[in-house]
């Protein structure tokens, strides 16, 4: 049931790095599921990853960079929110906002990177009783790998909420049931890779296994690479390997279509949403132990392959238990794919800053 507290709207402020198709979704589910008003601050666009995305009636969205410190607070003061969620803790002009609401509404504090106990990480475990936990009331974190931290932080368990991702659910099953046809009669021997081209995604390690396992196992197998960055001038050549360029959302049905194992090989990745997004699609997924978001909707051998990130041997050897697999096998491990995909959804995660809303309001 919606909550609308003596008919008022609910306000929720957001204080947002960089926009995505996914959170907009999340957004929506808000507006239109139970009827929030939406304000929201955002970063300039990011030019390695340009997407174009239309904002939805009942957001109002204000650009960071044309307001000062004092001006953003006075802002969020007049907005008046219900509730307040910052992504993340890296911009001090946020933080600030922040702290002006810790003692009057929820305050929530996104969070995706897992706990490594490193010395960064535990200085700020031992500051958190006198910066973080003086801010949030809250931590919305991605999945079980950072709720470990959250809880290092010092946040109270019944105070973390998890599922602070979600994939636009929806959108990505109607691009499977569009492809589910196609792919019965002539599953599309192809890789997929979506994601930027930059080191830390373990891209060339991709490149260099799909490489090797044509050397060893000639097969009609095809790697399709959509993306845009500074590995482009070193990306790998080879008649298989299809570099698309950057892909708009409204564009990616077309790719999800011809394309049937998505492969994401990262050497760090907090979560990655980009894996809901083609476990929703209904793709057989090949993702390295350092994915985030494998731990959610990847299950080793039920619907794909996890590998050592960095291994290239391992991620070959991936590729190869793939290539090997009967088309009807790799549809199953399809469907079990779109089964795992809703453990999260806009809908859920909308639900869960409500509840919250609705708790600080009994």
């Amino acid at each position: 049931m919606s909550y609308k507290p003596d008919s008022i709207p609910t306000k929720i402020l957001f204080l947002y790095t960089e926009l995505a198709g996914y959170f907009i979704a999340c957004v929506e589910a808000l507006i239109k599921e139970h009827q929030v008003e939406v304000h929201m601050v955002r970063w300039p666009i990011n030019k390695e990853a340009p997407f174009q995305l239309a904002i939805p009636d009942g957001v109002t969205v204000y650009d960071k960079q044309q307001y000062s410190r004092e001006q953003l607070i006075q802002l969020s003061q007049a907005v008046a929110p219900d509730l307040v969620f910052c992504t993340g803790w890296i911009d001090k002009d946020y933080l600030a906002v922040a702290r002006t609401f810790k003692k009057q509404v929820p305050v929530l504090v996104g969070m995706d990177n897992h706990w490594h106990g490193s010395a960064r990480q535990q200085i700020a475990r031992l500051l958190a009783p006198f910066t973080l936990q003086r801010i949030f009331t809250h931590a919305f974190v991605a999945g079980a790998p950072q709720q470990k931290y959250a809880l290092k932080l010092g946040f109270r368990k019944q105070d973390v909420l998890q599922g602070y991702y979600s994939a636009d659910v929806r959108h990505f099953q109607k691009a499977y049931q569009e492809s589910k046809f196609l792919k019965e009669n002539v599953f599309p021997k192809r890789f997929i890779y979506v994601g930027r081209y930059v080191q830390q995604k373990g891209i060339q390690d991709m490149w260099e296994a799909f490489v090797q396992l044509q050397q060893e196992l000639p097969n009609d197998w095809e790697l399709w690479c959509l993306g845009t960055g500074p590995l482009e001038a070193e990306a790998a050549k080879h008649p298989n390997i299809k570099h698309v360029g950057f892909v708009q959302p409204e564009q990616m049905q077309e790719y999800i279509s011809q394309t049937g194992v998505f492969v994401l090989p990262s050497h760090k990745e907090p979560w990655g949403v980009v894996v809901h997004e083609f476990a929703a699609a209904g793709f057989p997924l090949i993702c390295s132990t350092e994915v985030g978001a494998a731990t959610a909707f990847l299950k080793d051998k039920l619907n794909g392959y996890t590998f050592e990130a960095g291994n290239v041997a391992e991620l070959k050897q991936a590729m190869k238990k793939v290539v090997l697999t009967s088309e009807a096998d790799l549809l199953q491990m399809g469907e079990q794919s779109v089964t795992l995909a809703l453990q999260n959804t806009p809908s859920k995660w909308a639900a869960k800053l409500l509840g919250l809303v609705r708790r600080q309001k009994e």
